[in-house]
Parts: C-alpha cells; structure tokens; sequence
C-alpha cells in the first residue's frame, strides 16, 4: 500500500507539473506570437436622440492585439430587433459581421457601418444612456452605454 501511495502522489505531481508548465509555455507562446484573445476597447460611443421608432448607435472597437477578431451582433433591452450594417454606395445593408483587425479599428461612425435598432420600445431622451452589449466571434461580450446625444451630434473624426 506505500508503494501505490507513492506512486499515487508521484503521478498527481507530474501530472499539475505538466499542467503548470503547460499553462506557462502556451501563454508565453501565444503572447509572442501576438495570438491568444483580442485585447479590445470601446470609445467615441453614442446615440443620436431618435426622432421616430428607430435609432442608430456609433462607436469605434479599438483592438490592440495581433489577433483579429469580429463584431457579430449587438444586443440592448431597449429593442429586441438590433442589427449591424454597413453603408455601401449611400445604401444600408444588414451584414453578418464586422472584421476587427489585428492591431487595427473598427469605426461606427454617421455615413457608414453602424448599429440600428428597429421597434424601440421607448426613445431615449438627449443626456439619458442606452445600454448595449456588444458580441464577438472570440473575445467575451462588452458592455457598453451609449450616451444620447442630440439627433444632429456628429463628432468629428480625426
């Protein structure tokens, strides 16, 4: 019995040896090759007050990582219909996704892609907030509030 004890301990040490350096090696690995989970943040968010039943949202998802990631949708207790598009040639279309590159921007921004929400089922009012959470193909979801803003705000870009 103290030889299979022995052995016991001897195979549960080698085994969180190997799951230790495991951890370390693949996190070391993962960091140098610049993959592992986007490291995204979320600034210049806002809704313009909405003067009908539905609004737009505007933000831009920084990534600061060597991995790319997408936006896949987006989802807020202020609609339940809330979808992504994209402005090709002055005219909306719904998109699936939006590509996040690696060590790059994604911008929502007035006249092009974006975030609209159908069916509102209350319109914010200028200085009030939206919450909305944002979904990607990788990393975690994000929640973001979307300040409300006049209906004519557009910041400018730089």
């Amino acid at each position: 019995m103290n030889r299979r004890t022995t052995t016991l301990s001897a195979s549960v040490a080698l085994a969180a040896a190997l799951a230790l350096t495991g951890c370390s090696s693949s996190s070391d690995a993962s960091d140098s090759a610049g993959e592992g989970k986007p490291d995204l943040k979320i600034s210049g968010a806002f809704m313009p007050q909405p003067v009908m039943d539905m609004a737009g949202g505007f933000l831009t998802i920084k990534n600061d990582s060597g991995t790319a990631d997408k936006l896949t949708s987006v989802t807020s207790a202020i609609s339940d219909d809330v979808t992504i598009h994209e402005t090709k040639n002055q005219k909306m279309q719904e998109v699936k996704a939006f590509d996040i590159p690696a060590n790059g921007e994604l911008k929502l921004a007035r006249g092009g892609n974006h975030i609209m929400f159908m069916e509102l089922k209350k319109k914010p009012k200028q200085g009030e907030k939206v919450s909305i959470e944002l979904h990607f193909e990788k990393s975690d979801p994000i929640k973001v509030d979307l300040p409300v803003e006049a209906a004519n705000h557009n910041p400018q870009q730089h």
